[in-house]
């Protein structure tokens, strides 16, 4: 996936970048071309001319098809273009580009796939907010039948660039050439699903379209991540790489709150501490040899923070669903510790997130899967039509708090409105007890001194590395075998990041 920058974009975000370029004296029709001639370089890149379809809608993702068009004729491929409506409604740089292809146009209801080995589609791109209708339905049915190469400008018709959803029929893209900056489409399922292949195409709009933009959310993304310091260091002690302690939960329970400890020690927090429930002590005692335990009354929380002196907490992996979790929870915001509450920690407040809510603070870490998350903010969740980053933006807001949403896309976001996606990730990572791992590498890097958001962010496309390491049928243990070669390879990379950015200075 290419990536000439990190922003994520919606639709009218977009328009705000094309309008300043335009502003900037750059000739709309000339910001059309260049899209066009982006797809039409992408698809000679990857196939030999072959008999190809050009499916134009009635707005500018149909004049970058028949940019398109021209440009494969021009180099000897056997264009055909299908146009939904009549030419002659078209307007603006759609119907110049319209008037510069001097080869037939067909009646969109004419097309049948199975006539063509390629076909792109130019017909909605990012902008459609319905399902497929009428004759662009018919043609998408088509296309599904078919064995062709599917080629989809901007978006695929079909899906809602703003949303990532998928209303009815959607095309399914072999490959998607997007412009300037990704749109949620891209990123989110089940519109991702249909995107294949992405690229992004840099149309030349000038620096300074940010202006005015506010804070747009980003792409996790070397080198913009914090990793533990990879550096020998002769004087380091474990104190000064933070101190992370784990709640266990009930016998036979401890297991989450295991990895999560383990995940803490190989992403270099310094020393970590499992504190147990008296029955679970000999359990959890087999996390590690190098992991601690320290046995926990239910009355003697608060005591065991303040003689502990964590940098950082991690509460909720395997923490059972009781009223001592939920004190507990509220007794460890209450000390301002730096805290990642996960799993039982959230759910065990679904009946009352308020009481979470007031007691939330901006060191604090919402770790919700999708299930989670609609227990806290059934509200957000519920909504049809929810913009994926909004939805955790607006719930970082009301919580107070940093609220990382897992998924195959992570949404991170700050209360303040500052957000992230990662998409640095292995399909690998859908096994139990992955989430506990990524708690526990949250926690060690804000143990070690790193600022919760940015420890949230780090985390995720840490954990996603690792998870490339996995091998068929990994699971949560081979997860923290692998969190060690992941953090070499991405201080390696960083590194060699680093060194190239000074070079062109």
């Amino acid at each position: 996936m290419g990536l000439p920058g990190p922003e994520v974009l919606d639709c009218a975000a977009m328009a705000r970048a094309d309008a300043f370029a335009v502003k900037s004296g750059i000739a709309s029709a000339a910001l059309m071309e260049r899209a066009g001639a982006g797809v039409a370089q992408a698809i000679m890149a990857r196939w030999a001319p072959r008999p190809a379809a050009i499916l134009c809608g009635p707005g500018n993702n149909g004049g970058d098809g028949y940019v398109v068009a021209r440009l494969l004729a021009e180099q000897g491929w056997a264009v055909d273009v299908f146009s939904l409506g009549d030419t002659a409604a078209l307007k603006g740089d759609a119907a110049h580009m319209a008037r510069l292809w001097t080869g037939a146009v067909q009646p969109l209801d004419s097309f049948k796939a199975e006539r063509f080995a390629l076909v792109v589609d130019a017909l909605f791109g990012s902008g459609l907010s319905r399902p497929l209708e009428g004759v662009a339905l018919e043609a998408s049915r088509s296309l599904a039948e078919s064995d062709c190469a599917i080629v989809a400008v901007d978006v695929p018709s079909g899906a809602h660039g703003d949303y990532g959803a998928v209303e009815g029929l959607c095309i399914e893209a072999d490959l998607t050439v997007t412009f300037h900056r990704l749109k949620a489409a891209h990123l989110f399922h089940p519109a991702r699903a249909a995107c294949g292949e992405i690229i992004v195409v840099d149309i030349g709009i000038p620096d300074g379209w940010r202006q005015g933009a506010g804070a747009l959310p980003d792409i996790v993304q070397l080198p913009g991540i914090t990793l533990p310091d990879a550096a020998h260091d002769s004087g380091a002690h474990k104190h000064g790489k933070g101190r992370l302690c784990v709640l266990a939960g009930p016998p036979g329970a401890t297991g989450a709150a295991r990895l999560s400890a383990m995940a803490g020690l190989k992403t270099g927090a310094g020393l970590v501490t499992l504190l147990c429930p008296p029955a679970s002590l000999m359990e959890a005692a087999s996390a590690s040899l190098a992991v601690m335990t320290k046995s926990i009354r239910e009355e003697d929380f608060a005591k065991t923070l303040n003689f502990q002196r964590p940098s950082a907490l991690v509460i909720g992996p395997g923490a059972g669903l009781n009223e001592t979790l939920k004190e507990r929870v509220l007794a460890a915001l209450a000390t301002g510790i730096q805290t990642v509450l996960d799993a039982d920690a959230l759910s065990v407040f679904a009946n009352d997130p308020k009481a979470l809510f007031a007691a939330l603070h901006e060191r604090a870490v919402l770790t919700p899967h999708a299930g989670e998350f609609a227990r806290l903010f059934p509200d957000i969740a519920g909504r049809p039509r929810s913009r994926p980053i909004e939805a955790v933006q607006e719930a970082a807001r009301r919580a107070g708090a940093i609220v990382l949403l897992k998924g195959p896309a992570t949404v991170i976001a700050h209360p303040e409105g500052r957000a992230a996606v990662n998409v640095h990730a292995s399909g690998r990572l859908a096994t139990a007890g992955s989430g506990d791992v990524l708690a526990g590498i949250i926690g060690a890097l804000m143990a070690q001194g790193v600022a919760p958001f940015e420890a949230a962010r780090s985390a995720a496309f840490l954990h996603g590395e690792a998870g490339y390491h996995l091998p068929p049928g990994g699971t949560a243990e081979d997860l923290l075998d692998a969190l060690p070669a992941a953090l070499e390879n991405l201080g390696r990379e960083q590194a060699r990041l680093a060194a190239l950015a000074r070079l062109k200075r």
